[in-house]
């Protein structure tokens, strides 16, 4: 069974999911945050893909791309990085990067890879739907990969319903228009928004990002979804620390201590 899947199965509350840039801050650094962010208790990981032009991010996130790219990550790296520990983890991984570098890699043989070393999903922020339905889902189903979409309070009832009856895995719900970045908390807006997700009862679990960075707005989550996913603030842990380990006991102390 795909690990998302069975993630789901096994747990339906209070999901973690941390996001971090592959090649950030030094290029060797992948397996190292991996086992380490497994070992904290997290129950996914997504594995950002560095690209010179990353749209939805955020200054914080736009800055480890620059750092990775600049100390030479690639996509045949990453996942021979991947391919090197995945007998030592246990957890779902899910990819996100944009159509361009997975285009220019190949889809196909970004799947069979992603397959080959143990990742379960695909966030691609830039991928059209239609063209998701047409030629990216039935690549993507050969290899038991889930392509997770994304939703914002500005993405009508209509396509909600259309990206809940043609994808598996669970739906990302992003908490504003804007771009990722950190939030103290979530204000009465975004709360209501969460609510009228949740009163569409929709048959995907859902996660929601961007702007969690403490325990106040992973609770806020926690209450209206399956889970949280978690970017920026541990970026920013990662360069003030540059140390991983650090870094993630950091982050675990201020999402649950604080």
């Amino acid at each position: 069974m795909n690990r998302i899947n069975e993630l789901f199965l096994k747990k339906h509350k209070e999901i973690l999911s941390i996001y971090f840039t592959a090649g950030f801050p030094e290029l060797n650094d992948t397996g190292r945050i991996i086992k380490a962010l497994q070992a904290s208790g997290t129950d996914m990981l997504e594995v950002g893909i560095p690209f010179s032009d990353p749209m939805a991010d955020g200054q914080v996130i736009q800055a480890s791309n620059t750092v990775a790219l600049r100390n030479g990550m690639t996509l045949k790296l990453l996942f021979s990085q991947l391919e090197a520990i995945r007998d030592e983890v246990h957890i779902p991984l899910v990819m996100m990067g944009y159509l361009n570098p997975v285009m220019q890699y190949g889809f196909e043989n970004f799947c069979r890879d992603c397959r080959k070393t143990g990742v379960a999903g695909i966030i691609i922020p830039d991928l059209p739907f239609r063209d998701y339905l047409k030629s990216f889902k039935p690549i993507a189903d050969r290899y038991d990969l889930r392509i997770i979409m994304l939703i914002t309070p500005e993405t009508s009832e209509e396509r909600i319903r259309l990206i809940d009856d043609n994808t598996e895995g669970f739906i990302y719900v992003v908490s504003s228009i804007a771009i990722t970045g950190v939030q103290k908390s979530f204000d009465e807006h975004k709360q209501e928004y969460f609510r009228r997700i949740n009163a569409m009862n929709l048959h995907n679990p859902r996660l929601i990002g961007f702007g969690i960075s403490n325990r106040e707005t992973l609770n806020a989550a926690f209450a209206n979804a399956s889970g949280a996913i978690i970017g920026s603030k541990f970026i920013n842990l990662l360069e003030e620390n540059r140390n991983v380990e650090k870094a993630v006991k950091k982050l675990m102390s201020i999402l649950y201590n604080s």
